[in-house]
């Protein structure tokens, strides 16, 4: 399923914790499971360019399987579980149903988290691998055990079972490579095989111990070649293939425009789709147009048959955030906390809840009410809830001007950004960090706005007035920007500078993503 590269792809994006540490709770957005991971084919650079397979001679679902699979794809678990409920019954070794039916399990696990129902789905996959082993060996019945492995293991992963969990994760990534190696035209394995080998071959190298300890070898290329192949072959799991290419092109690579067409078509193709309006919401998002994610948001289907997606009001409460609208996004982020079963993003959202009481003028009571709830027990392992963390330990006053000016921004509100840094004045008490962070924010807002010789200006600044040794994000991503400025406009030795120098910085509180996007862009360039 899409949710195998959101596990791996958190797995690249997690805080300051130092590789002995980390714990296998591999930070899933709760239900992201595409928040990395669309694309579809394109006449691409020769890493992803393809060509065609072969039509394989089996593999296919069965029809009702396809529908049931159409109905996990819409995160309609109940209906597809109805589906498949006589299939199973009647055949209970075919590989088909087995696989949909665990995909169906997998979801619900990385979309809810909910620890209650571990053991029980644990089972049922271990179950449907006793089954399958029952079953005639084919290239669809390789595939099924082989995804069905990768679910398991990682699905232990995502509860803390270390041991089971890394074993079954090597045991279902080998066993990939297998069904690649013995049917060469089977395009579904290339898809699995292919997320898998470019989630490895990114991973921070502080990681890379992990990775020898579970014998994984990959390279980002290989991996985007046989997405590309997958996603380019009519097959089962062919939109799945072009939304795993296409959100890796718009997430790592800084190229949304076929991720944007792609969710657009989804969503117009399927509006009862509850995972593709989260696609939209979610890309929207993170191309700073807060005003199309809102939209998809309050567009998206509802109703009994729906898997719940918590985290969906998480990403509305900071989109209102972003809008200004703070009583709207602290009800947002309050009924994420009561309906989220997982530990991950609540130190996030208390932090949103605080600004927003904060911004909002609310009595100060409220607002350090939502300060500590910070600093309640739990992990901190994935990036927003590390940056969080790191606040409430500094200790250090937010600028309200700044913050709002950074909201602004992320929503898209760029010229709204502009008016209100007007206000900002350099006094000799303010924070060197609070010095640092206001033409950063002044480059973003005329990046945003197309200002580009504006927005170079002022990043520039940012490096000036941070040094090479600033503990903060600011001149790092600043950087970055820089580097895929340059590469935009087809200066490769510039935007390796840049590049090179955003790799440089020391640790800040989004060293790990940033630092797997500069080197993913200096591949790139070679």
């Amino acid at each position: 399923m899409a949710m195998l590269a959101e596990l791996f792809r958190n797995l690249r994006g997690l805080g300051r914790v130092p590789a002995r540490r980390w714990r296998g709770t591999l930070g899933v957005a709760g239900w992201a499971l595409v928040s990395g991971f669309i694309i579809p084919p394109q006449a691409a650079t020769p890493a992803t360019a393809a060509t065609s397979l072969p039509a394989p001679a089996d593999g296919q679902l069965t029809p009702n399987s396809r529908r049931a699979y159409a109905e996990v794809l819409k995160l309609r678990l109940g209906p597809a579980r109805e589906l498949l409920r006589l299939e199973l019954a009647s055949t209970p070794t075919a590989p088909a149903p087995l696989l949909v039916a665990n995909c169906a399990d997998f979801v619900e696990l990385v979309v809810s988290q909910d620890a209650r129902r571990f053991s029980e789905l644990e089972e049922a996959q271990e179950a449907r691998l006793a089954a399958l082993d029952k079953a005639p060996a084919s290239a669809l019945r390789d595939y099924a055990r082989a995804e069905i492995t990768l679910h398991l293991g990682l699905s232990q992963l995502l509860f803390q079972h270390l041991v089971m969990g890394g074993y079954h994760l090597r045991s279902g990534y080998h066993q990939m490579q297998n069904v690649v190696q013995r049917y060469p035209a089977f395009a579904p394995a290339r898809k699995t095989l292919g997320v898998c080998e470019f989630a490895v071959g990114s991973l921070p190298e502080g990681y890379h111990w992990l990775l020898r300890l579970l014998g994984f070898t990959a390279n980002v290329d290989t991996g985007l070649k046989n997405l590309a192949l997958a996603a380019a072959q009519p097959n089962d799991f062919q939109t799945e293939s072009q939304i795993y290419q296409s959100l890796i092109r718009e997430s790592y690579y800084k190229k949304p425009e076929d991720c944007l067409r792609l969710t657009e078509r989804l969503v117009a193709q399927q509006p009862d789709n509850l995972l593709f309006a989260y696609l939209m919401m979610s890309v929207s998002k993170r191309q700073h147009n807060g005003e199309a994610a809102l939209a998809a948001y309050r567009a998206r289907p509802t109703g009994a048959g729906y898997l719940p997606v918590p985290y969906l009001h998480h990403m509305a409460a900071d989109l209102l955030l972003y809008k200004g609208d703070y009583a709207a996004s602290e009800r947002e982020n309050l009924a994420f906390l009561r309906d989220f079963k997982g530990l991950h993003y609540r130190k996030d959202a208390a932090f949103k809840l605080y600004l927003a009481a904060w911004l909002g003028g609310q009595p100060v009571v409220s607002v350090g009410r939502y300060r500590e709830q910070i600093n309640r027990p739990g992990p901190s392992d994935v990036e927003e809830d590390n940056y969080a963390q790191h606040y409430y330990h500094e200790a250090q006053a937010l600028n309200p001007i700044l913050t709002r000016a950074r909201l602004q921004c992320d929503g898209g509100y760029n010229q709204q950004a502009l008016i209100t840094l007007r206000s900002f004045r350099v006094s000799p008490t303010m924070l060197w960090r609070d010095r640092i962070e206001e033409p950063y924010r002044r480059a973003r807002a005329f990046q945003g706005l197309g200002r580009l010789d504006s927005a170079w200006f002022y990043f520039e600044r940012t490096q000036t007035v941070a040094g090479p040794k600033a503990p903060y994000y600011f001149a790092p991503q600043a950087a970055l920007q820089q580097g895929y400025m340059a590469q935009n406009v087809g200066k490769n030795a510039q935007a390796r500078f840049y590049f090179e120098k955003a790799l440089r910085y020391p640790w800040h509180e989004y060293k790990n993503s940033t630092d797997a996007k500069a080197k993913l862009a200096l591949r790139e360039l070679r």
